[in-house]
C-alpha cells in the first residue's frame, strides 16, 4: 500500500514537471505528449502489473480455483445423490413387486389349502360314511347268522321233541343227528336270511 502511494507521489511530482514544460509551449499535457511521461506510466504500469502477478492474481486465482472445486465438488455430490435416490427408489419398485407378488402367493396357496381341507373333508366324512355302513352291513350280517343258528338250534330240539313224543321212545345220538339233518334240510334257511336282511 506505501509502495502504491509512493507511485502516486512519483506521478503527481513527474506531472508537476511536465505542466511546467508545457505551459511554456501553451498547450496541455493531454494534447501534446511528453516522452517522459509517457515513460514514467508505462513504468508504473509495469510496476503495478508485476505487484499485481505477484501479489493478487495468485490470489484471485487460488479463490476462483476454490470456487470451482466446490462448484464440482456440488455437482459430484447432486450427481451423486441422484444415483442414490434412483438406486433406492429401483430397490423400492423391486421390494414393492416382490411383496405383491408374495401376498399374489399366499392368497394363492391359501385357497388351494382351503379348497384342499375341504376336498380332505368331504373325501373324509365319505370315508366315515362308508365305514359306518360297512361296520352296520357287518352287524347285520352277524346279527342274521347268530339269528339263524339259534333257530337251527330251536328246529333241531322241537324235532328232537316232536319225535319222542310221536314214537314214545328215547333215541340214541345217531337218531337225534339223523333227525337233525333231515329237518334242516327241509328248511329253507336262505329264505330267512333274505327275510331278515330286508327287514333291516
Amino acid at each position: 500500500m506505501d509502495f502504491i502511494s509512493d507511485i502516486a507521489s512519483f506521478l503527481l511530482i513527474a506531472q508537476e514537471t511536465t505542466e511546467g514544460g508545457g505551459e511554456d509551449e501553451g498547450g496541455s499535457f493531454l494534447v501534446s505528449p511528453n516522452v517522459g511521461l509517457m515513460i514514467w506510466t508505462l513504468l508504473a504500469f509495469g510496476v503495478t502489473l508485476f505487484l499485481l502477478n505477484k501479489l493478487a492474481f495468485p490470489r484471485i486465482a487460488e479463490a476462483l480455483d476454490r470456487r470451482r472445486l466446490t462448484i464440482e465438488k456440488s455437482l459430484d455430490d447432486a450427481a451423486r445423490s441422484k444415483q442414490e435416490a434412483d438406486e433406492l427408489l429401483e430397490e423400492y419398485r423391486a421390494r414393492l413387486k416382490e411383496a405383491r407378488e408374495q401376498a399374489e402367493d399366499i392368497t394363492i396357496r391359501a385357497r388351494k389349502a382351503a379348497d384342499s381341507l375341504a376336498d380332505s373333508a368331504k373325501v373324509e366324512a365319505g370315508k366315515q360314511r362308508e365305514e359306518l355302513l360297512a361296520a352296520t352291513r357287518r352287524d347285520i350280517e352277524a346279527e342274521t347268522r347268530r339269528a339263524l343258528d339259534e333257530i337251527r338250534k330251536e328246529v333241531a330240539n322241537l324235532t328232537v321233541v316232536a319225535t319222542e313224543k310221536v314214537t314214545r321212545k328215547s333215541l340214541t345220538p345217531e337218531d337225534h343227528r339223523r333227525l337233525i339233518e333231515d329237518a334242516l334240510r327241509e328248511v329253507d334257511f336262505s329264505t330267512l336270511a333274505g327275510k331278515e336282511g330286508s327287514q333291516n
